[in-house]
């Protein structure tokens, strides 16, 4: 392009040249031949390169078209781009009058961010379907503005050669595409078509099939069978989901036993037909993020999901075809599971050697490619909760793309997150690399790749961190990792108390500096006091926190098998009541259990296995497995989930239960972590709610009562729940004068208990809600580094 310079000297205005600097998601969206298209449009000259910092620009024209120039960077910038900063300066003009697209210099230490995978755009889904077009039935058709980029990336700056797609030569028909400024396939890095791009295979218990792979796994599926389909972050196990034998085939063969499988479906039609869509649920399953979504069902679903798709759950997780591969394979009507492929508790498979071992015992065929995943993602989670977007699992689509920090620091930290649902977040200056989904630590697969990932952000990202934080949990793998980092790196560790971690990771997010009144519920999280919190009441803010409030403590009868079975705390309960006279006269929960339970509960009377929790968590546990809803846990939270779809069977409206509140001036000592120091007049005990009577109320007679009875007394416990939080938030309130309350912690997920408190505190509150990082431990890591910033250095 040559610019018209001559329109300058019309005007009599001299050349000015300025060097912009844009930063942000800016490489591998399409932004070169978007800056080279609006120099064209303002007649300028000069030049625009990808490098390790994002994208440099210099521009040479008249002033008032460099200013236009400059405005439109950010205001007309490419949809899967996102621009957060843009410096400029000015420059001797060189009298450049051509705009040209340079190669990316080397050498320079990446300070770039790299773009999440994008869901197949509307282009080339038209592409991939019409017959016409030469990437007809094409599995890896994409564009600069979609397909894969973080689980193709070896290292910036983001172009072929350090991708997985460097293995691939493109034809003459790709490469001029891909040279063409004008084309959206411009130095689109996983450009390919059928003629030199990658390809499927499909391997049955014969060898590999010699026909068209995709078709016939759709013959497989269609027949009731199950295939591994290998996608854009690794493998995924599908069958039709309208087919209970193959559903139930397949939870057999994966050891996944009551937890809700995710469902695909072949278009929005479909799923319309299935669930209660609205417009935001929509808008995010046809997002470039294309995530799964929590719909509810709809009860006059005329063809619906197998009911081992989701057994007693009033919920779909949903998502749509986000990559060619998934449109080519699903017909619009179709409704096919689509779950991680591997063995519950593990990583995702996205290795073809490992795959191929531990995937022929689950699937009757493997649908794979020989492009290379570089790095695992998971899907992400999302739902629409009564205070707006809730993401539960932020994964692909979302991560690498950093959450920001509200203070600007040059500290580098490393914050290692919690022991299940593991995110790690790796921060420098404003921005937060809160990681994808990890998983459970517990596993050594899983904490294998932890430790890989961890590796590879700091790699990718050139940071390596000057400050490492993590839980307070003595026992937790996470803080193991750092302190062993700490000790060979001579790196300072500071330790984060669980649940301030989820309410610093709110007030992060919304940039609140201010001490708030924080809820943190969840399943547990190690207390200053060694014993297992998860029903706190926090006055916080990013610096440290006082433990002004809590519920009270209870027993968990044989420590963390009072996790995973919820008849445990429930027989505490009942023989409390009952005494040894419990089985004749709860009959059917004493059938449910174990008949050595007396000597549990005599072990437990002693002190002996029975660590004390105050966890919000286990009280929904107990509550279930006193209503007959739920006695084990076969995944985590099941109990609780349970429950809430018991009370939203309720015909009746609920009622609050009687709780005793003890310690009520709101005073309590500053529960400090080490350096922490007492605040004037706060010397009290904490403020303690015993939730005792309402567990007696729930389980009344229970044995009695009729299945709508038992949901109404569901219903009655989250009432009372949500009626104590907000009874609680109203003494601190008067002590603190704090009208602003955050809520966090994994017991927020829970719908119907958050809309049930938001009726009783809006209006009167300020409140704060997780909405771009998980409520639940997926957002702790976010919140440790945070903490660890502003305690140990200073923002």
């Amino acid at each position: 392009m040559t610019a018209r310079r001559a329109a300058a000297d019309i005007n009599g205005c001299a050349a000015v040249r300025r060097a912009f600097r844009v930063s942000g998601i800016v490489q591998g969206v399409g932004f070169r031949p978007f800056v080279y298209r609006l120099a064209a449009r303002y007649g300028l000259g000069g030049f625009v390169l990808n490098d390790s910092a994002g994208v440099g620009i210099e521009a040479e024209g008249n002033a008032a078209a460099l200013d236009a120039f400059a405005a439109a960077l950010r205001a007309e910038a490419p949809l899967a781009a996102s621009v957060t900063e843009v410096t400029a300066r000015e420059m001797p003009p060189v009298g450049e009058d051509a705009f040209r697209i340079l190669p990316s210099p080397a050498g320079d230490a990446p300070r770039t961010l790299v773009s999440p995978d994008l869901a197949v755009c509307a282009d080339c889904r038209r592409e991939v379907m019409d017959a016409r077009d030469r990437r007809y039935g094409y599995a890896f058709t994409n564009c600069t503005n979609c397909g894969p980029r973080y689980t193709i990336i070896r290292g910036v700056p983001y172009d072929r050669p350090l991708t997985t797609m460097a293995a691939f030569r493109m034809c003459g028909a790709c490469q001029r595409e891909y040279d063409d400024p004008a084309d959206r396939r411009f130095h689109a890095q996983p450009n390919a078509c059928v003629d030199c791009g990658p390809a499927y295979r499909l391997l049955t218990g014969a060898g590999a099939f010699a026909g068209d792979p995709i078709a016939e796994a759709r013959r497989i599926i269609a027949a009731g069978g199950i295939v591994a389909v290998k996608g854009i972050g690794g493998y995924h196990l599908a069958c039709d989901a309208r087919n209970d034998a193959a559903v139930t085939r397949l939870r057999a063969r994966k050891h996944r036993e009551r937890k809700a499988l995710a469902v695909m479906a072949g278009s929005i039609e479909t799923v319309r037909g299935l669930c209660v869509v609205s417009a935001d649920e929509e808008r995010w399953l046809t997002s470039p993020v294309a995530p799964i979504v929590l719909l509810r069902r709809r009860e006059d679903a005329a063809d619906a999901a197998a009911p081992a798709v989701a057994p007693g759950n009033a919920y779909l997780g949903v998502l749509l075809p986000y990559a060619p591969v998934h449109l080519l394979l699903l017909a619009p009507g179709d409704l096919w599971v689509m779950t991680s492929a591997n063995m519950s508790g593990e990583p995702i498979l996205h290795e073809d050697a490992a795959a191929e071992r531990e995937l022929r015992v689950i699937a009757d065929a493997i649908l794979a490619h020989n492009r290379v995943i570089a790095h695992r993602v998971d899907d992400s989670v999302v739902r629409m909760a009564p205070g707006g977007r809730m993401i539960l699992r932020r994964s692909r689509g979302f991560a690498p793309t950093p959450v920001t920090l509200p203070f600007e620091s040059d500290i580098t930290v490393l914050a290692g997150g919690a022991e299940l649902k593991n995110t790690f977040c790796l921060a420098r200056g404003r921005e937060a690399f809160l990681s994808e989904h990890i998983g459970d630590l517990t596993n050594a697969k899983v904490r294998a790749s932890y430790e890989g990932t961890i590796a590879h952000y700091e790699r990718l990202f050139d940071v390596r961190p000057r400050l490492l934080a993590a839980d307070l949990h003595p026992a937790y793998l996470s803080g193991q990792y750092l302190a062993a980092r700490a000790a060979a790196e001579g790196l300072p560790l500071v330790k984060v108390q669980h649940h301030h971690a989820h309410i610093a990771a709110v007030l992060a997010e919304h940039g609140c500096m201010e001490r708030v009144l924080g809820a943190a519920f969840d399943g547990t999280g190690y207390g200053d006091d060694g014993c297992a919190w998860g029903g706190e009441f926090l006055v916080a803010d990013l610096s440290g926190y006082e433990r002004r409030a809590h519920f009270a403590y209870l027993p968990l009868p044989g420590g963390d098998k009072a996790a995973e079975e919820p008849w445990r705390m429930a027989l505490w309960v009942l023989y409390g009541v009952h005494g040894d006279a419990l089985a004749a006269r709860c009959p059917a929960f004493a059938a449910q259990i174990p008949p050595g339970w007396r000597l549990l509960m005599q072990a437990t009377a002693a002190g002996v296995g029975a660590p004390l929790t105050s966890s919000v968590g286990r009280l929904f546990d107990t509550a279930a497995a006193l209503l007959g809803v739920s006695y084990v846990n076969a995944y985590e939270g099941q109990a609780a989930i349970e429950l809430e779809h018991a009370a939203r069977r309720a015909r009746r409206r609920g009622r609050v239960l009687p709780y005793t509140v003890r310690g009520g001036d709101g005073g309590g000592a500053r529960d400090a972590l080490p350096g922490g120091d007492m605040r004037a007049g706060e010397t009290g005990a904490p403020i303690t709610i015993d939730f005792l009577p309402v567990l007696h109320a729930v389980m009344d007679g229970a044995e009695g009562l009729s299945a709508e009875e038992r949901a109404g007394r569901a219903l009655d416990f989250h009432v009372t729940l949500a009626a104590a939080t907000r009874d609680i938030f109203d003494r601190l309130a008067r002590v603190t004068g704090l009208r602003t309350v955050a809520l966090s912690g994994g017991v927020f997920q829970n719908a119907l208990l958050l809309e049930l408190l938001l009726e009783q505190i809006r209006g009167a509150y300020r409140v704060l809600l997780p909405h771009t990082v998980p409520p639940n431990d997926g957002g702790i890591a976010y919140g440790q580094a945070a903490i660890g910033v502003m305690r140990d250095f200073g923002a």
